[in-house]
This record gives C-alpha cells, sequence and structure tokens, in this order.
C-alpha cells in the first residue's frame, strides 16, 4: 500500500502518544514469567508486540485482551512449545525468549523472517553457552534457531555491548531462574542502556534481585527465583513521538503530543534536547510536551545511546541552515535495514546531500527538497521519516510498502491528518 504526503506549510493540534513498543514486550514477558496473574494496561498492539503475546502463550502462559488491558496468568514452569515460535520480523522477540526458551523442558524453535545477517544473534547464543544452554541455527530456506531446553545451569559470560542491548535483556529475563549464580561481561561499551536499565527497571517490580555496577559493564543475577505477579500501566513511547515533534520542527509549527511522561528512563526522550539545540522551542506539561518549530541550526549528535532518533534526525538536519553530523552510529546498519544507507539513499531522490561514513552520516543544510517516489527498505523508521521529510519538501512524496510502520506505529499517518498534514491514502480517504 502506499501514501502520498503531500508540502504541507502548517500543523496544529495535540495527539497522543502511542504506548511504549519497549516496555509492551518487557511488561508481558515478566508478566508471563510470574506464577500468578498481573494485568498490562495501555499495551501496544502491533506486530512486534502480537508476535511476543503469541510466544508467550506458546511457552503456556495465559493472555485474555480485554479492552486496554492485556489480563496475564503466567507459569512458573514454561512448557515446551508444541509448533516453532514464529517472531515474524520482531528482533526483540527473538533475543528477548530465546534465553527464555531454555527454561522450557524440552527444545524450543524459533521462526525468524530477516536475515540473522541483519539482526544478529551469535554473540547471545555464545553466552548462553557459556552457562550451560546448547542451540544451533539455520539459515537456509529462512531463519530458524533452535534452543534446548532442560534449563540454565549458570556461571560466568562475556558479551558485546555495542551489536544489541537486547541480548543482554533476554539475559536477564531467565538468568534468574538459573541454578546458581550468574556473571554477565560486558566487554565494550554498552550502547542504548537505557533500555537495559528499562530491563531491569521491570524484572525488579516482580520481585527480581540483583547486582550491577553503574556502567552495567559487569551484572550479577541472583539463582532460584520466582517472579511474583505485577500490575503495570504501558507509558506513552518518546521513540514513536520523536516523529511528530520533527514534523513540527520541520514545518515551524507547534504540536502538543500527550501521554508523554517526562521523568521516564526512556532515551530516546534525548529528541527534546537536540531539537532545542537546533532550535525548536520545547514546552513540558505534567503529562504532555509541545513543540514550536522554528528557524533550524545545524547540530552534532552522538547516536550511540540513541539510533532510533537517527533516521527521523537526519530528515530535519535537511532543514537546517548549516550541517549536521551524526556519529557512533554504526549499529544502524544491523536494524531492519540498514539505516545508514537507506536513509541516504531515500533522502537523496529527495534533493538532500548526505555523505555516508562508515559510522554515521554528514547532512548538508538547506537542502531544497522536492517530492518522489520513495522505497522504506521494509523499515518502519525509514517509512516514517521520509515521511516527515515530505511535510517541507515541494510537490507530492509517494512512499511505497507502509505497511511496515505496524511494526512499532500503525497509526502514525492518522495522527499526521489529525494535526492537519495533507496525507493520503486509500483506507483513510
Amino acid at each position: 500500500m502506499e501514501v502520498t504526503v503531500e508540502n504541507t506549510k502548517q500543523l496544529k493540534g495535540v495527539v497522543s502518544a502511542p504506548p511504549s513498543k519497549a516496555y509492551t514486550h518487557r511488561m508481558l514477558i515478566a508478566a508471563a514469567l510470574s506464577d500468578g496473574t498481573s494485568k498490562v494496561f495501555n499495551p501496544l498492539i502491533s506486530d512486534d508486540t502480537t508476535a511476543t503475546l503469541n510466544a508467550v502463550q506458546a511457552f503456556g502462559a495465559k493472555v485474555k485482551m480485554e479492552p486496554n488491558v492485556w489480563v496475564v496468568t503466567g507459569v512458573d514452569k514454561l512448557k515446551t512449545p508444541t509448533h516453532p515460535i514464529d517472531c515474524r520480523e520482531s528482533g526483540s522477540t527473538l533475543r528477548f525468549l530465546i534465553p527464555v526458551a531454555a527454561l522450557a523442558e524440552g527444545s524450543t524453535t524459533f521462526l525468524f523472517s530477516a536475515s540473522f545477517k541483519k539482526r544478529p544473534i551469535e554473540p547471545l547464543l555464545d553466552s548462553l553457552k557459556d552457562l550451560g544452554v546448547e542451540s544451533s541455527v539455520t539459515e537456509k530456506n529462512g531463519s530458524s534457531v533452535e534452543v534446548t531446553g532442560g534449563g540454565i545451569t549458570g556461571g560466568h559470560t562475556s558479551i558485546r555491548g555495542d551489536v544489541s542491548s537486547q541480548f543482554i535483556s533476554g539475559l536477564l529475563f531467565a538468568c534468574p531462574k538459573a541454578e546458581t549464580e550468574t556473571r554477565i561481561t560486558v566487554t565494550t561499551d554498552l550502547e542504548s542502556k537505557s533500555y537495559v536499565d528499562m530491563t531491569m527497571d521491570v524484572i525488579l517490580q516482580h520481585d527480581i534481585k540483583g547486582s550491577a555496577v553503574p556502567d552495567l559493564s559487569k551484572i550479577w543475577v541472583y539463582p532460584n527465583q520466582k517472579y511474583s505477579p505485577c500490575d503495570h500501566t504501558v507509558p506513552g513511547d518518546f521513540s514513536s513521538a520523536a516523529f511528530l515533534f520533527a514534523a513540527a520542527a520541520v514545518t515551524k509549527s507547534e504540536v502538543t503530543v500527550n501521554n508523554l511522561n517526562c521523568n521516564t528512563i526512556q532515551g530516546d526522550k534525548a529528541i527534546l534536547d537536540i531539537l532545542e539545540v537546533m532550535g525548536t522551542s520545547v514546552m513540558l506539561g505534567d503529562d504532555s510536551v509541545t513543540v514550536q518549530g522554528a528557524k533550524l541550526e545545524g547540530v552534532d549528535i552522538d547516536a550511540k545511546d540513541i539510533p532510533d532518533l537517527v533516521p527521523v534526525l537526519v530528515a530535519v538536519a535537511c532543514f537546517a541552515d548549516a550541517d549536521s553530523e551524526i556519529f557512533n552510529a554504526k549499529r544502524l546498519r544491523l536494524k531492519e535495514s540498514d539505516r545508514l544507507a537507506s536513509i541516504t539513499e531515500e533522502l537523496t531522490k529527495m534533493g538532500a546531500v548526505i555523505e555516508e561514513k562508515e559510522d554515521g552520516l554528514i547532512i548538508t543544510g538547506s537542502s531544497k527538497l522536492h517530492g518522489a517516489l520513495i522505497n522504506p527498505h521494509n523499515d518502519h523508521r525509514i517509512a516514517m521519516a521520509c515521511a516527515v521529510a515530505a511535510l517541507g519538501a515541494e510537490g507530492k512524496t509517494v512512499i511505497q510498502d507502509v505497511e511496515c510502520i505496524n511494526k512499532s506505529y500503525p497509526k502514525f499517518f492518522d495522527d499526521l491528518r489529525m494535526l492537519g498534514a495533507r496525507v493520503s491514502w486509500d483506507q483513510i480517504q
């Protein structure tokens, strides 16, 4: 399906941020591992979170889907799934649940729609081997991994922190049920640390104990623990709201986004600081953020802890008066697409001047963007970033295969239209 986005002079209005995808995954998994019933209020319903929902049900958890709440009855002892678990293209589902699968009695097979070269898992499997878990990988007619169950022994493992923080989160979910203490040493700087903080915050609420040094380079997880039930409310997602704030910046408009708690540990709330440095006005409310666009300045951005913000920040940087540089972004080559290459290719079609480097981008400011036919490379963040750029570009931009936004923000184009964006799409005519 295609969406057409036209140049829009002014946006105005109030919308609500969608629920956090990252928190929905984590709260659902922790609830499924708990011996009792937990409620997850305001969950995000998307392709990725549905994959996790189906997976925890395959392990024996029961989930009753009621309006605005999932009632989860977890299981202390996981059952072995009777069929392979289809993670679709959700790297979070795969990486979080591979360690969890070791807790089932028998073997579990995971299917994955993307390539393991694009979304690697080898460091996680190597760490699990250190902890007494065997696994095997197949990548011929599709990608699959088989995890041998029977429990986790525990012990010491080392793992890189610059490929995916999801590896560490996966270990944190499963290792509280190991036979002996688990010691995790992170051998590189931990990138996207806030996502590991998020995991630790969620499992702590389920009475899981452990300790860590402040930079999380060393983590200790205590053995033979039980998850206690806990009710959660999923907060609004700064990663998704970033596209709405960027739309305000590009069109020099005022937009308010509700359902956002600025005291959150979500790392992507950094979008507010970055947009302020670029010249926009940011006003914080009790449960909302208002952004007023203005003349934009170039900016240098360290993407080490905010990789998900990079595509949309590249789009905004095209409208700045001076050049911008994004660095420490090499991990973006291992996302749903090679995001450094994808965003460069698509925005270049629109007239942007971008220099692609191994670990970042240099964006020439004051670009005169124009409409183009956009291929989002099956990547939700590329599709939404190009839509933001299209709001400030001359003419019409057609974005193909927009179903990919269902991965994280299914109502993105509807929300843009509510704010006054000139968006046309067969299903919302």
